[in-house]
């Protein structure tokens, strides 16, 4: 409600900010914000009302200016971009307190990306809500699939791996993670798919981009890419309705011998621990050899996140842990599918987790990597469903020797 003009000295020489009419009442939310008189006067309660919808826009762009006299990034957030807050579910104009492990801090994102309307969608697209797969019996059941599911997986995975793909060949210094998340949306709204972590749960983005300290579902943002980073990019696609998920690590620039070893480090134990999976074997295996790998090279595992069942839905049975001593259920059986994707820690496995509610951090601010892959576990042993493609690009030295 506008209050009584404080000086009325000057209420002759005001007109009414809507109708231009002499002024005798004052916003209150302005002169709380000390703003010009000549934009906060209406001549009635009833100008006041009718102007709130267009007039409270003054309000945000002198809460943006003042912000911006503080804030390093106070160019982005006056174009709008925001900090991500309360798992995606808000967005704030100052950057989150909170005692940062590592030299990372949240930066502002951009608003989503649009999905075309004739996309095929997944029942979060719309709230962020998934329906289905939370109280699905393939929570519980590990899932065996059909042939006709697994064709479409091998597609979709095709897709995911292509688009990852797309998605490696612009990272460099310079280069800010929103603009990766930007190749990674185009390419996969162009192949005719959804990225399903767009809204999954209220998550903001198109893909995970986690650099540095940062271990998981990092948040494509504003910050560019620095000579020396490493950078994991994880991606899902939605396709025919089912899901492909594969995430890899890249060297950011010139990167230090430590950084390399444990990115080498942590693609190796995902390769060993494909070499295990065929029928018969325990998920808990896998966890064994990954573990033994990364101590061996005084690396930890990851103990927070773990590997799952995907098909038609994004999340499903089984957990596949990645640590040694685990307690995962069952043995595996042909057409079952799932991720393994183990994350590697150069200090302790302990983590955190950033004001924005999804992304993990290391607890002592020490790097981190991770490689995932989609597998189908085969009558004979396993198919790599988003296995590097002839033209994927030439990023590892391990790779080309």
């Amino acid at each position: 409600m506008a209050g009584e003009s404080a000086d009325a000295s000057t209420i002759a020489t005001l007109s009414c900010a809507r109708c231009e009419k002499p002024a005798h009442l004052q916003c209150p939310k302005c002169m709380d914000l000390k703003l010009p008189r000549e934009q906060a006067s209406f001549c009635t309660q009833e100008c006041f009302k009718a102007a709130w919808s267009s007039h409270k826009s003054v309000h945000v762009k002198a809460q943006l200016s003042s912000i911006a006299t503080g804030d390093q990034n106070s160019d982005l957030i006056s174009q709008g971009w925001l900090y991500c807050v309360k798992k995606g579910q808000a967005r704030t104009l100052k950057l989150p307190h909170f005692d940062w492990t590592g030299p990372l801090k949240q930066y502002p994102i951009s608003t989503k990306c649009v999905v075309p309307a004739e996309i095929e969608k997944p029942d979060w697209a719309i709230d962020g809500t998934p329906k289905v797969e939370p109280n699905s019996d393939l929570q519980h059941v590990v899932e065996i699939k059909t042939p006709e599911q697994i064709q479409r997986m091998r597609e979709t995975c095709k897709i995911a791996r292509e688009v990852l793909d797309a998605a490696a060949k612009v990272i460099r210094p310079g280069v800010t993670t929103d603009e990766i998340d930007r190749v990674v949306h185009e390419a996969t709204i162009a192949a005719g798919g959804y990225p399903s972590p767009l809204n999954y749960y209220f998550f903001p983005k198109s893909c995970c981009t986690s650099v540095n300290e940062v271990i998981c579902h990092g948040i494509p943002d504003a910050r560019k890419l620095e000579d020396g980073d490493i950078v994991n990019v994880d991606v899902t696609v939605c396709y025919k309705g089912c899901h492909g998920d594969l995430n890899e690590t890249y060297f950011v620039g010139n990167v230090d011998e430590a950084s390399r070893q444990l990115v080498k480090c942590t693609y190796e134990c995902l390769e060993k621990a494909i070499a295990i999976v065929k029928p018969g074997v325990r998920f808990r295996e896998i966890g064994e050899v990954v573990n033994r790998h990364a101590t061996m090279s005084g690396l930890s595992v990851v103990r927070s996140y773990c590997g799952h069942g995907i098909g038609d839905l994004f999340h499903c049975a089984p957990n596949i842990p990645h640590y040694a001593r685990n307690k995962a259920v069952g043995v595996m059986k042909a057409g079952q599918t799932f991720t393994i994707e183990p994350m590697i820690n150069a200090g302790t496995w302990r983590d955190r987790t950033w004001p924005d509610g999804w992304t993990a951090v290391t607890a002592d601010g020490k790097r981190s990597a991770q490689f995932e892959h989609t597998l189908l576990v085969t009558e004979t042993g396993v198919e790599v469903l988003t296995a590097r493609l002839p033209s994927s690009p030439d990023v590892y030295p391990w790779l080309t020797k």
